[in-house]
């Protein structure tokens, strides 16, 4: 026997990988029994059988939107949301820390990050981008292999029919490496439950053993695979359920150490799960996407769906069906759950499935304009009854699809015809220019993902440059990382051992609510009170506990209590210093402190010896403290005044804040405008000059949960939360009857808060840009920093009204004209860097921007009249680097070069001639100056505008090396600075080559 079943897995071992590419006629059925189960009915048995059968608590679903995760892209997994237990860092006021058994049906997205099926979704008939993850945990080993593998085999043959002798296990076989035996407990236990071991498979870790990544709880794992020949021939295995037995922990230096508490974590896609009881053998012909594939036939001219795959499918249709019936679903949900189509991250990774989308619509089934938007209300039809976020923004979701949509379908067309031209100019065997494709990408100008323009250019039989591809992708990756934020530095942490055994140890969780402890002295001022503490446990940098520290460790500190703030929901931790009790002329600095699994742990430097049992006293820093209550209260009141300037469905995206600034982040559905801005501004400062009261208290979780107009982030709360209001006692604003919370900022928060808003002083919007679209960041600074920005937007409002007034009266000579348009420049830079309100400087430069062009104008003006000597080239030395540009550059509508030239009027003078003597030619000149400046001239051929501009061609050039330009259609001028003079031709030649 043991020979045969090594035989059988060394046949079945690629059959049953995680992700099996099912083929073959997807319409045939699997069996003749009727009527099959639909999706609804199957999801809702499953909830059902372990809430009422086997005791779980039914949790819903997270949103695809990892919460305090930045390893993840998108949840894709059942497990995400509950990573908090398993690595022992979960709140244990939560109702999370509460978990013993619980069930759900988990939202997943797998495109882009570790794992990613977006390149095969339409190649097969099974995978997906977004699918539903159903699953069942035992945290803490309240059961563990023996009930978890009995209830899985009792749910599958008892509650959804389907025969034993189509079921097959395999189980974890050891790893001799690793030192880890075969998992021979899980083989017995299905060997108890009737599986034969004729139909047992044995892999390794590849297969069987499941890891979070590349360190944390990891455990071998069961599988139940399903055989879809149904015992005619060759068995063909398909994974239905996978069973995690988290018992070890990945250390950092790769070794395996066992857990201090094991978990059970299942997770069997319905999708799959489907396929099998409604007799399909794909997941495209289930009732989760026969109406949208139905629904795809009808708004397309397209042949029905045939579920045809490889060679069979002539045209790609079938496989256009399936790519478009995915991604809606994808984007449906994560435009629901906060995730829009963007510019980075997972923002971007979706603009590549809504682009890669409408492709396929419009080039292969001929659909029309708008389209994709029309099949948001399916995809809200067949899933919004599990996931009522889908019914609430149905109408966000089809606006945001259509309107990117549109934008794409302009780019995808005007990308053909840069692809076309370019072909024209090529030679039978040379590459296509790695610059044009970069322009025609996501990074560049028209936003078109690079596997399609790689894939369209495969098409035509053509190579891509990827040598020089790969090299701007390096050169944007750096430019990237140089304008990322800085990373803040983790700290020292507690990991899961060591919070395990403070846990054995019954070491309770620290008592911070001293951080609470602060009052208003009768002169206005804030009176911190100091804590006393004992030292519970010392740790290492490297996270050993120790039971003392020598002069000049940095350590981690363990206390029954404090009262500094660690970090979290956003405010940044508190800082101070401790003295031992007794010794008080000896301070000891407290960095920051981190909250791990309910413990606060301190980082502190011991300029002399601290050991496990000292009695301390602690003492925050009072002006850091004071201004992060300030800012996190202004935070409050900054999302109520969001709310009352865009609308009550405005919603917050996260936010940060330091004693310096805050940044919030808010779902629009379009930029604010600086009349909004203004506003916003407008409704904070109303409620801080009438000082209202800031009102905090402790109250049930439960009592929030239907509270109309209170603001809460996905988030895990702890129980008893903590309620913010402003000028509502507390009580008040949760009585669903008194509608308070419609009418003031009511927010569930543990931050620290001023207890009157008064002390804010004043707030200013400084900064604001799109993360993506549908997501603003706003960065604001409050008291005398925000004072003093309204000066400085009022000095140089004043500077530019005075520059408006001596541009009115005229210029005498070009001279003067000259010196007018440079200081319109320089008040340009100024607006644009100034720290100032937003609003206002949204209002200045579109003042200047206008100046600039009446400057500009005065200024050629004159010079036709009046040439500036400075400016006059000798006529010999203009004609001949003239020729010698000519020359140079006699193929092509474009010349795009350097030249020395000791001034920009020099440098567009020579511009001019050449354009004069080759008129439908484009030119581009740069100019490197002593000191790194470069200076820029262009002129646009006239039968290229208006689609190709002078002004835009020299901003896009500037732009690339970080400086400015001003200019008309025809004529532009500009400056910057750069090393990489090759680059920034590169970007002249690929912006003007898109256009042209």
């Amino acid at each position: 026997m043991a020979t045969s079943v090594a035989a059988a897995a060394g046949r079945l071992r690629r059959a049953i990988r995680r992700t099996p590419q099912w083929r073959g006629p997807s319409r045939r059925a699997l069996s003749s029994e009727a009527p099959p189960t639909q999706a609804a009915a199957v999801r809702d048995a499953f909830l059902s059988f372990f809430r009422d059968r086997h005791g779980h608590q039914v949790v819903p679903s997270a949103s695809v939107r990892p919460r305090g995760d930045p390893s993840l892209l998108f949840v894709n997994a059942g497990m995400n949301q509950f990573k908090p237990i398993f690595l022992g860092t979960v709140d244990p006021r939560s109702e999370m820390a509460g978990f013993r058994r619980v069930a759900n049906s988990q939202k997943c997205v797998r495109a882009g990050g570790r794992h990613s099926d977006l390149e095969d979704v339409g190649r097969d008939l099974s995978h997906h981008t977004f699918f539903e993850m159903l699953g069942n945990w035992a945290f803490r080993g309240v059961y563990f292999k023996e009930e978890a593998c009995s209830m899985a085999w009792e749910l599958l043959t008892q509650v959804y029919g389907i025969p034993e002798d189509r079921l097959w296990v395999s189980y974890f076989g050891g790893d001799p490496k690793a030192g880890l035996g075969p998992d021979l407990e899980s083989r017995d236990i299905w060997l108890k439950l009737g599986v034969p071991a004729s139909r047992m498979l044995s892999f390794g870790p590849q297969e069987n053993f499941w890891e979070m990544g590349d360190t944390g709880p990891c455990g071998p794992c069961t599988e139940i695979h399903y055989d879809l020949a149904a015992g005619v021939g060759a068995p063909q295995l398909v994974e239905l359920w996978n069973l995690v037995f988290m018992q070890h922990n990945r250390e950092a230096d790769g070794s395996l150490q066992p857990l201090p508490q094991r978990h059970v974590d299942t997770g069997m896609g319905l999708e799959r799960l489907l396929a099998v009881l409604q007799g399909r053998r794909s997941t495209y012909d289930t009732d989760l996407f026969s109406p949208l594939l139905s629904a795809i036939h009808q708004g397309c001219g397209a042949p029905p769906y045939s579920g045809r795959v490889g060679a069979a499918d002539e045209g790609h249709t079938d496989t256009a069906y399936r790519v478009v019936a995915d991604h809606i679903r994808t984007l449906s949900v994560c435009i629901a759950d906060g995730v829009s189509p963007g510019m980075s991250g997972a923002p971007l990774v979706l603009r590549r499935i809504l682009r890669r989308a409408v492709r396929f619509s419009t080039e292969l089934l001929r659909a029309p304009p708008g389209f994709l938007g029309s099949l948001v209300p399916v995809v809200v039809e067949t899933l919004g009854g599990a996931y009522p976020e889908l019914q609430r923004n149905s109408a966000q979701i089809a606006s945001l699809v259509t309107a990117d949509e549109e934008a794409f379908l302009a780019s995808l067309q005007q990308g053909r015809r840069v692809i076309e031209r370019t072909l024209r100019r090529l030679g039978p065997s040379d590459a296509f220019p790695a610059e044009v494709a970069w322009s025609l990408s996501l990074s560049g100008n028209l936003g078109l993902p690079l596997d399609l323009v790689k894939l369209m250019l495969e098409e035509k039989g053509v190579q891509l440059d990827s040598a020089g591809l790969e090299r701007l992708a390096q050169e944007e990756a750096q430019h990237r990382a140089q304008q990322a934020e800085p990373v803040q530095e983790q700290g020292l942490r507690l990991d899961v051992h060591a919070l395990g055994e403070l846990q054995r140890r019954g070491v309770p969780p620290t008592d911070d609510s001293p951080k609470y402890n602060y009052s208003l002295r009768p002169s206005g001022g804030y009176e911190f009170g100091t804590c006393e503490a004992q030292v519970l446990q010392l740790y290492t940098e490297d996270g050993t506990a120790v039971a003392s520290v020598g002069e000049g460790q940095r350590c981690g500190l363990l206390l029954d209590k404090t009262n500094f703030y660690a970090e979290q929901g956003g405010q940044a931790s508190d800082r101070g210093y401790l003295v031992r009790v007794g010794l008080q002329d000896v301070l000891f600095p407290v960095a920051r402190a981190q909250v791990c699994g309910g413990f606060i742990l301190h980082e502190v430097a011991a300029p002399e010896c601290l050991k496990v049992g000292d009695q301390v006293q602690l003492h925050v820093d009072e002006a850091w403290r004071l201004s992060c209550m300030e800012k996190h209260t202004a935070v409050h009141l900054l999302n109520w005044a969001l709310r009352q300037a865009l609308g009550p469905g405005t919603e917050q995206r996260g936010s940060h804040l330091n004693p310096e600034w805050l940044r919030f982040d808010v779902a629009t559905q379009a930029p604010l405008t600086p009349e909004q801005l203004r506003a916003v501004e407008g409704t904070v400062q109303k409620a801080v000059g009438q000082d209202e009261a800031v009102y905090m208290e402790e109250v049930a979780l439960a009592r929030t949960a239907h509270v109309p107009g209170l603001r809460s982030l996905d988030e895990v709360y702890p129980d008893p939360v903590r309620v913010v209001s402003v000028g509502v006692p507390v009580a008040q604003a949760l009585n669903p009857a008194s509608q308070a919370a419609l009418q003031t900022s009511v927010e569930l928060c543990c931050g620290t808060h001023l207890l009157r808003t008064g002390a804010i002083g004043d707030l200013v919007i400084i900064g604001e840009r799109q993360l993506a679209k549908g997501t603003t960041r706003l960065l604001a600074i409050t008291g005398e920093q925000a004072q003093q920005a309204r000066e400085v937007g009022q000095s140089l409002a004043q500077e530019v009204e005075a520059a408006a007034a001596r541009l009115s009266q005229g210029s005498r000579d070009v001279v003067e004209a000259q010196r007018l348009s440079k200081e319109m420049g320089r008040l340009t830079d100024a607006v644009d860097t100034a720290v100032m309100p937003q609003w206002q400087r949204r209002e200045l430069q579109a003042t200047l921007k206008a100046l600039r062009r009446r400057a500009n104008t005065a200024v050629r003006k004159l010079e036709m009249v009046q040439p500036d000597p400075r400016a006059v080239l000798p006529a010999s030395q203009a004609a001949q680097k003239t020729q010698e540009l000519l020359q140079q550059h006699s193929e092509g509508p474009l010349i795009v070069d350097t030249v020395h030239a000791e001034s920009l009027s020099v440098l567009v003078k020579v511009v001019r001639q050449l354009c004069k003597q080759a008129p439908s030619t484009s030119v581009l000149l740069l100019s490197p100056q002593p000191l790194g400046q470069v200076l820029c001239a262009c002129q646009v051929a006239q039968s290229a505008t208006p689609a190709f501009t002078a002004e835009a061609w020299a901003l896009a050039v500037c732009s690339h090396m970080g400086g400015k330009a001003w200019g008309s259609r025809v004529v532009a001028q500009g400056t910057g600075s750069t090393a990489d003079l090759d680059a920034a031709l590169s970007t002249a030649r690929a912006y003007a080559l898109n256009k042209l």
